[in-house]
């Protein structure tokens, strides 16, 4: 299956995503949620894959919705809601995946493409790059769960600071607000997350995705349990890694984790 507007490929365990319609920033229009859905999918139904990592070809990481193209329907509203059901799928998808996923944001990362990135397990932007949710200044209000993850990363006065207002947010100001994970210099970013990518892919496949289910999870959960889901994901992952990974730090030697 070819994908014109996404460059999607595996390797090394490694579900590399590139949005790639450069001359509009990478813009979302309903060809791309399309592919972006049906690749998602895909990774989904491979167990295969230990990584996601999500890039955007060109200078900009995602610059939001196809605004040209959505000018052009004549039932917006219902357009819209057609687009927004792909992305919306497809984000899903990837919050619920065990595997890990990175988004390198360099450029712009705004509306739909800041959402996507603040969804992301882990973000790695570049020293120049920006956010800003921009919904507002076209009269739209927020997609791709942009409204779920900025109350929770960055705090409810935070969010509707960036969420009514648009204020563009410097890399280093993401940072201190807790919306990205790491800061990297401009020519480093790609090297960085590939990096990145690489350390996570060679790491316990089920404890990490235990991981990032416990830890989601934890906000609509009460202490008990989530104490009683530690215990259950401790467990199993004992016979599953654990053990193998207790052994090769007795032993000072890189463990071998399972598939």
């Amino acid at each position: 299956m070819t994908h014109p507007t996404i460059d999607f490929e595996v390797r090394d365990h490694i579900a590399r995503l590139a949005l790639n319609r450069p001359d509009t920033g990478n813009s979302a229009d309903l060809p791309l949620v399309r592919e972006l859905l049906q690749i998602t999918t895909a990774i989904s139904q491979d167990p295969s894959i230990r990584v996601v990592l999500l890039t955007g070809a060109g200078r900009n990481f995602c610059v939001g919705g196809d605004l040209k193209s959505f000018s052009a329907e004549a039932d917006l509203g219902a357009h819209l809601a057609e687009v927004t059901g792909y992305l919306h799928s497809a984000v899903s998808l990837l919050a619920h995946l065990p595997a890990p996923v990175i988004a390198a944001v360099q450029g712009s990362a705004a509306g739909a493409g800041m959402s996507i990135a603040c969804g992301a397990d882990l973000m790695l932007m570049a020293s120049s790059a920006r956010l800003i949710f921009a919904y507002s200044r076209v009269g739209l209000t927020p997609d791709g769960g942009g409204s779920w993850y900025l109350p929770r990363l960055a705090g409810m006065r935070r969010a509707l600071d960036i969420a009514l207002t648009n204020r563009v947010i410097s890399a280093q100001e993401a940072l201190e607000w807790g919306l990205v994970t790491r800061v990297v210099p401009d020519d480093q970013l790609s090297v960085e997350a590939e990096a990145l990518a690489l350390t996570l892919a060679q790491g316990s496949r089920a404890a990490l995705a235990d991981a990032k289910r416990l830890l989601r999870d934890s906000l609509a959960n009460d202490l008990e349990t989530q104490l009683a889901l530690e215990t259950q994901a401790l467990s199993a992952n004992a016979e599953i890694d654990g053990r193998e990974g207790i052994d090769a730090f007795i032993a000072k030697r890189a463990p071998r984790f399972g598939a």
